[in-house]
């Protein structure tokens, strides 16, 4: 079978609500006063179900139209790198993905198509994480992310430690790419968020891992494919034990999203969201001396929405 016909039929509680979060940056991201004009830099939504606040969002972002159109091919890039439930809140969370792909599909997406290159066991991650039978119940396609030939290489101009990477040619070849991570901690970066979700788009993570992972992470930021759109799933957040945590007790439910066109921005906020200052996550601080995008969220125009 060719890989593409292969692509196009491939595979087919706990938690502390309304806990303490002890997250000053948290309010503040609510609080801080912005323009009530579009275009927004940064759309924070919270108070909804995953797929209602999703649908607030995006609606006040213009729509789903204003990022995707009639016939073009969509791939969307959730964080499913764990073979756990999705009460656990390692991989985002299903409705959000699936509301994205209902969304894609109805402004005009001729396919969409959702992958991982997981970190356990692919099929395992897909079913128990919930996101496979969401994609498919949404009406997309989950392909596969394990295998290196579907991995093209690509230059990463400007790269002080990553110079080449291997990405998944569906990112390639996509007219519109979205990156859904999951908020969470991490042993390795502190964070896991946007940029750090586009790990799972490569094939040589090791290289990054032993050569400086923070510096890794800005320098894949600067790849022209970069996401058109950046969804947060923070509805259910993995507070401790990241990337893969324990058991519930590590999640806390906030109820919340963030959505913006720029990771940076977005990861900033995040940060501020976990009580982090933006410049303490190196990552987020290297992407800005890079000038991928703006971790100072002060002139920016930020739309709340409480549901």
């Amino acid at each position: 079978m060719k890989r593409r016909d292969f692509f196009r039929n491939s595979i087919g509680a706990g938690i502390a609500t309304g806990a303490a979060l002890h997250l000053g940056g948290y309010k503040r991201l609510w609080a801080t006063s912005g323009s009530n004009a579009a275009p927004y830099d940064l759309i924070a939504v919270r108070g909804g179900e995953p797929d209602v606040m999703f649908d607030r969002g995006i609606e006040a972002f213009g729509g789903m139209k204003s990022f995707v159109k009639a016939g073009q091919t969509v791939v969307i890039k959730p964080n499913i790198g764990w073979d756990v439930i999705p009460e656990r809140a390692a991989d985002t969370n299903p409705l959000v993905v699936k509301r994205i792909v209902e969304q894609c599909l109805a402004a005009g997406a001729r396919q969409v198509y959702v992958f991982d290159n997981t970190i356990d066991e692919m099929t395992r991650c897909y079913r128990n994480s919930g996101i496979e039978k969401a994609v498919k119940d949404g009406g997309g396609k989950m392909v596969p992310g394990h295998i290196e030939s579907y991995y093209q290489e690509v230059p990463i101009p400007n790269g002080e430690r990553l110079k080449r990477a291997k990405v998944h040619e569906l990112i390639l070849e996509s007219d519109v790419f979205i990156n859904v991570p999951v908020m969470k901690t991490h042993s390795s970066t502190r964070l896991s968020l946007a940029m750090k979700n586009l790990m799972g788009v490569v094939w040589d993570r090791r290289f990054w891992h032993a050569n400086d992972l923070h510096q890794c992470i800005a320098d894949f930021a600067m790849f022209e494919k970069k996401p058109h759109l950046n969804v947060l799933d923070a509805y259910n957040a993995l507070m401790r034990n990241g990337p893969r945590g324990v058991s519930t007790s590590d999640v806390t439910n906030m109820k919340s999203m963030l959505i913006a066109t720029n990771m940076v921005v977005l990861d900033a906020a995040a940060a501020k969201m976990f009580g982090h200052e933006p410049e303490t996550i190196r990552y987020i601080r290297r992407a800005d001396e890079m000038k991928v995008g703006t971790m100072n969220l002060d002139n920016l125009n930020i739309h709340r929405i409480q549901i």
